[in-house]
């Protein structure tokens, strides 16, 4: 089992300023992660201005360090939807999603998690809802972008199952992948987020070898909202079925623990989870 940490579970510093991405991966070798999870962000040594030199370096420095680069995820997607009304933000997300591709090429990464859009989310107050239809075929015109590129780069386009109100079901993100086509469009199943409206063994089985990566979280049905996310093993994901599911359909990419915010510690209880997890 690759146990896996993302970015986002380390706290900034005591000055407020993000941690240092290659001081992250140090101290997730030393907490026992077998890989590590960059983020893509508007700003800093991992974002849209990123360069091929200072990504190499990043890459040289995860070899020297001992820890693998598997996967990239961003949050940009929030605030730049590929499914936004206006075309051109549209325009600028997939080329946001381009230059990610460009920038895992250079990590030597094969995964970039992709949030296709958003009918909705609670999370993004000032975004109007839009029709179901309209984001099914926004998102998909915006899929076809980058399909080409990620071919060529062998850089799979992973689609989340993310807080959206949008591919509700394990069938829908299933025939939605299928669509294209392309041994580089995927799935990147996240356990937690699908727990408040259906069942993380249905989804995988369902998703079978269209999933390319894995994102393990918790979550409180009871609480139903964005604080349901819990740590691991502390919700209602049966961690010991989900394995099994996993083992069935003979998954065997990296389990990434996605925690956010990090808090001091964060980082500390997700390896020990994945560990009692390991064992199920």
């Amino acid at each position: 089992m690759k146990k896996g940490i993302n970015y986002w579970a380390f706290p900034p510093g005591s000055d407020g300023s993000p941690i240092d991405p290659v001081e992250a991966m140090k101290r997730a070798k030393k907490l026992g992660f077998d890989c590590f999870e960059h983020t893509v962000e508007a700003t800093g040594l991992i974002s849209r201005t990123t360069i091929r030199e200072q990504a190499v370096a990043v890459r040289s420095e995860a070899d020297r360090i001992g820890i693998e680069l598997l996967t990239v995820c961003s949050g940009l997607a929030w605030s730049e939807s590929p499914t936004h009304p206006d075309p051109a933000v549209r325009r600028s997300a997939v080329e946001t999603n381009l230059k990610m591709l460009e920038l895992c090429s250079w990590l030597g990464v094969h995964t970039l998690l992709y949030v296709p859009g958003m009918v909705s989310a609670e999370f993004v107050p000032d975004f109007p809802p839009q029709p179901y239809v309209e984001v099914e075929r926004r998102a998909r015109e915006s899929i076809e972008m980058l399909v080409q590129t990620a071919e060529r780069l062998k850089v799979t386009v992973a689609v989340e199952n993310v807080w959206n109100r949008f591919l509700l079901s394990p069938v829908e993100m299933r025939d939605f992948v299928d669509s294209f086509g392309s041994d580089y469009v995927k799935c990147y199943f996240d356990v937690g987020n699908c727990i408040s409206y259906g069942h993380p063994t249905d989804w995988i089985r369902t998703l079978g070898a269209r999933i390319a990566a894995v994102h393990m979280k918790d979550f409180k049905v009871s609480i139903g909202n964005l604080d349901g996310f819990v740590d691991l093993l502390a919700g209602d994901a049966d961690y010991p079925k989900v394995m099994a599911a996993f083992r069935e359909i003979d998954y065997d990419g990296p389990y990434t623990a996605e925690i956010l915010p990090g808090r001091d510690g964060s980082a500390e209880k997700a390896i020990a989870a994945l560990r009692v997890v390991e064992a199920y």
